[in-house]
């Protein structure tokens, strides 16, 4: 295992998490993700921290809370031996007061966090979506509250544009609050959106990127292609959630299966070792579902890309430029660039 600081914190987390949103059972959009029972939850913790994993991940919504449960049951009394990670934000009754980032439901959704996860204390809170209809301040307020209770450590968000993100970090400044230490954002070789704005931030301020879904929802597995889209009736059949450009994709994946053949690897580990190549994506969230695809994950340390190797999926997949990021990029002082070696 390979280890980083998240953030500016003294805190050392394992490259590759595991998150627990597989855990559990349910209905409706998400009912297919939520199929691991207790026995095989069991097996999967156990081999992570056997592994040198040390944070685990869950949410309050994961499978109504019993996500939560699990885990908590899973880690039992080696508890002490990792971070432990939860979020809150979605709905969570039909209830108006039980939804969104208001300093209500974050203090109700944090407490039952705890007890469903069996701890006295989070290492990690974060805010699992944008709330457009409560004050950015209430929502920083909140945090500082839990922080300085002693229910949790350090605190982040997840899913939030990089103003946001960059305003919040200016109040908590201007406040003598704590800061955010980590931001959990979608990135993947086929969703490299946070390369714009949020990366860039996140240097600046000292976060710590927790990457979910690293495979793009299973997309990069290498159970799908171009012959079969559906992948055998996997689980983008029923939860393509994420926005992909197929076409683009089926050239990616071909090209990924031409590295995982050289290095005789899997898709799925070429696609995690391109991201360990990344130093801002400082752990992975991995989301198995059974020991088999843990195991195959956990092989990603045995593949490592060459930088030419790495620039060719780059190349694949290089988000175009946006305004202003063109302007600034063609009026850039060449001059003091060369000067400065940058």
């Amino acid at each position: 295992m390979k280890y980083a600081r998240l953030g500016n914190t003294g805190l050392v987390v394992s490259r590759l998490s595991f998150g627990s949103m597989t855990f559990g059972s349910g209905e409706g959009p998400m009912g297919h993700v939520w199929k691991t029972g207790p026995k095989e939850a069991d097996q999967l913790v156990g081999r992570c921290i056997d592994a040198g994993i040390n944070l685990f991940d869950s949410a309050d919504m994961y499978a109504s809370g019993e996500s939560e449960t699990m885990l908590g049951k899973a880690l039992g009394t080696r508890r002490q031996e990792v971070a432990l990670c939860t979020k809150a934000g979605f709905r969570a009754s039909s209830s108006q007061l039980r939804t969104g980032l208001s300093a209500r439901h974050l203090l109700l959704q944090c407490e039952g966090s705890l007890r469903r996860l069996g701890t006295d204390w989070l290492d990690l809170f974060v805010v699992h979506r944008l709330d457009p209809f409560t004050p950015l301040e209430e929502t920083l307020r909140a945090l500082e509250d839990l922080v300085r209770s002693g229910k949790v450590r350090y605190i982040g968000y997840s899913n939030w544009p990089a103003w946001t993100a960059g305003l919040a970090v200016g109040i908590q400044a201007a406040r003598d609050w704590t800061p955010f230490s980590a931001a959990q954002m979608y990135y993947s070789l086929v969703g490299r959106d946070v390369e714009r704005d949020t990366v860039p931030l996140m240097k600046e301020a000292g976060i710590g990127m927790m990457v979910w879904s690293p495979l793009a929802g299973g997309f990069l597995t290498g159970r799908y292609s171009r012959q079969d889209p559906r992948g055998g009736g996997g689980r983008l059949k029923d939860f393509d959630f994420l926005p992909t450009d197929k076409e683009q994709g089926w050239r990616l994946i071909d090209a990924m299966q031409r590295v995982a053949n050289e290095h005789d690897a899997s898709v799925a580990q070429v696609a995690l070792a391109w991201l360990l190549a990344k130093p801002w994506a400082t752990t992975i969230l991995l989301g198995a579902s059974k020991l088999a695809q843990l195991e195959d994950n956990l092989g990603v340390f045995d593949v490592e890309l060459s930088a030419d190797e790495v620039s060719r999926l780059d190349a694949i997949t290089a988000p175009q430029p946006l305004y202003p990021e063109w302007f600034n990029e063609k009026t850039a002082d060449t001059q003091t660039r060369e000067v400065l070696g940058v």
